[in-house]
């Protein structure tokens, strides 16, 4: 074999060695940049939920005759939001949104962790709306059940339509003992409502893309909001103050 005709076949070895290299490096590259995609898309998903809570919040706590009253949201342990949830119904009908829940705790309210609201209703129905969900989370017992996989309004934790206005915390007594007092907003007009038989669970499929942590694990480590869903937690600090 010539010295030419060996060289050749070392230069051609070279040279294939060379290309698998930069296609496997290409591979990697292009997971890489699918991974950072991802986390980006998430991370728009996470600010734009906190968002948009911060001003269904902000809209209904700047009208203080027709807003959830400040004593109760300054007893609450928790505040949910659940912004646009959307009830269309053919014959069955049903509600389904999402939404962030943030915590109280002794250094303010912490970081909102992300859920998801479904309901279901059977009747002969024709049409559809977008309402948003207010709840307080008024104790533990009714802390608690958030902090499992699926909660069920009105099963493990006592419920009430909350009241709406200056003085009507103080007046009402039976809201007082409620776990849970849950509001709603349509159509402009923002009232206390009864929501049982709706459940709430976790959307851990972003919690854990955004936190690398559950809902759960959000809601009791009291973490600190990052820059990009912190406008949900300061919505709420505006109108209480108080820590754990």
């Amino acid at each position: 074999m010539s010295f030419s005709f060996r060289a050749g076949l070392m230069t051609r070895g070279v040279l294939l060695a060379l290309a698998l290299c930069l296609c496997g490096v290409s591979a990697e590259a292009q997971r890489r940049n699918a991974q950072t995609g991802t986390a980006s898309a998430r991370a728009k998903d996470a600010a734009r939920h906190a968002q948009d809570a911060a001003r269904v919040f902000g809209q209904i706590m700047r009208t203080p005759e027709r807003a959830i009253p400040r004593e109760l949201l300054e007893k609450a342990e928790a505040v949910a939001v659940f912004p646009g949830v959307l009830k269309a119904a053919f014959i069955v009908g049903g509600r389904k949104g999402q939404g962030v829940i943030t915590r109280r705790t002794p250094k303010g309210w912490s970081a909102p962790a992300f859920y998801n609201v479904s309901g279901g209703s059977i009747g002969f129905q024709i049409g559809g709306s977008k309402t948003d969900f207010v709840l307080l989370i008024m104790n533990e017992e009714g802390l608690k059940g958030l902090l499992e996989d699926k909660f069920e309004i009105g099963g493990e934790a006592s419920i009430a339509a909350g009241p709406v206005g200056r003085t009507a915390g103080a007046s009402t007594n039976a809201t007082l003992d409620a776990g849970i007092l849950t509001y709603s907003r349509s159509r402009g007009a923002f009232i206390g409502a009864s929501l049982k038989g709706v459940a709430i669970t976790p959307d851990n499929d972003l919690n854990e893309s955004y936190y690398g942590k559950t809902a759960s694990e959000v809601l009791s480590s009291g973490l600190t909001a990052p820059t990009l869903v912190r406008s949900f937690p300061l919505a709420v600090s505006r109108y209480s103050v108080r820590t754990k």
